[in-house]
């Protein structure tokens, strides 16, 4: 047992084949509490007593008894505000229960090689801040989100997932209980679950959430497919007939990080660029677009820029061309002045 400390930070370098003490989670003095290996130690939680705990943060440990063992530890820690769990190894684990009514914060980064979760459940109705890297599960029970102020969502199918088309549906699923946030970040995988899907899952989103203002891609790769026509498909252009949902977007910034790179489904910078014109064109309230290269930006590329839009759907919206290197835009300007 733990006693009389409140802020503990562990780094422990061990064998994977050795097991790690417990004792770390029985203290009744524990406010703050962080755990990082190396080599994924396997521990083997018993008890777990932490009245006090605020902050919980655990990177790299296998635990036994995986299901069981996220409950376990939620339900020991019932002031908990702030848990960050990452690259955790599970015995067993393809339940993933998070059920908190203090929470606020919560990231869960997941690396179970390539299996997925049979079914994941959300009730933390007091959630401001999320972050979840994972693998598309079979089914998503519950999923509450009431509070829910910023996001930042990796989704990703496995290789059986992929060949047969299956967790598309599933991944709109959670997706579409996220609303209500003012900030979102969609990792590149999130977007593309599928190559034949296209951009179905942002369309989703877009239509649930009012009170978005900055959407963040990773990188902007687009596979045009045969649902970009029909009403509920993608966003990248209006139907005949049906207005795309962008066109009533509150979204205020769009910020698109590693702009220009090349995918092994799309080699063609000019299409990306298509797709930035499309956004200026399109969303009414759009104050900021910001493109971020990895590289320095040619003159060439500058000047495309420059052309893609004589006037958009909102007068002030201005564009900046930002190296991720530095810390100051390289070459701002605006379309429209």
């Amino acid at each position: 047992m733990v006693r009389g400390v409140s802020d503990l930070d562990l780094r422990v370098t061990v064998n994977w084949a050795d097991s790690m003490p417990s004792i770390f989670f029985v203290s009744k003095s524990l406010v703050r509490l962080r755990i990082v290996t190396e080599d994924g130690p396997v521990i083997d939680v018993e008890d777990v007593f932490l009245p006090k705990l605020k902050t919980l943060h655990l990177d790299s440990l296998v635990f036994k008894d995986g299901d069981n063992y996220l409950v376990k530890v939620i339900s020991g820690c019932p002031v908990l505000e702030e848990l960050v769990m990452i690259d955790l190894g599970w015995d067993d684990y393809w339940n993933r229960s998070v059920s908190s009514k203090t929470l606020k914060r919560l990231t869960l980064r997941c690396q179970d090689w390539d299996n997925n979760p049979d079914s994941v459940s959300f009730d933390t109705p007091n959630l401001v801040y999320f972050e979840y890297c994972d693998h598309v599960a079979d089914k998503y029970e519950i999923v509450s989100f009431d509070s829910l102020v910023e996001a930042k969502i990796g989704l990703r199918m496995t290789r059986e997932q992929r060949s047969h088309g299956h967790g598309v549906s599933n991944a709109r699923d959670l997706l579409m209980r996220i609303s209500n946030v003012h900030f979102l970040y969609l990792f590149a995988t999130t977007l593309e679950t599928h190559r034949d899907v296209g951009w179905g899952s942002l369309a989703a989103i877009l239509k649930n959430s009012p009170n978005l203002e900055t959407l963040v891609f990773e990188e902007l790769h687009h596979n045009s497919t045969f649902k970009c026509d029909v009403v509920d498909g993608c966003l990248c252009k209006p139907s005949e007939n049906i207005p795309s949902c962008l066109s009533s977007s509150p979204v205020k910034v769009v910020k698109i990080l590693k702009f220009g790179d090349i995918s092994f489904y799309c080699d063609d910078t000019e299409k990306q660029m298509k797709l930035v014109k499309y956004f200026l064109e399109i969303m009414p309230n759009l104050e900021r677009m910001i493109l971020c290269y990895n590289t320095r930006i040619d003159e060439d590329l500058k000047s495309q820029l420059e052309r893609l839009v004589s006037r958009g759907a909102s007068l002030k919206c201005s564009v900046q061309l930002i190296c991720d290197n530095l810390s100051e835009p390289l070459y701002p300007f605006s379309f429209f002045d």
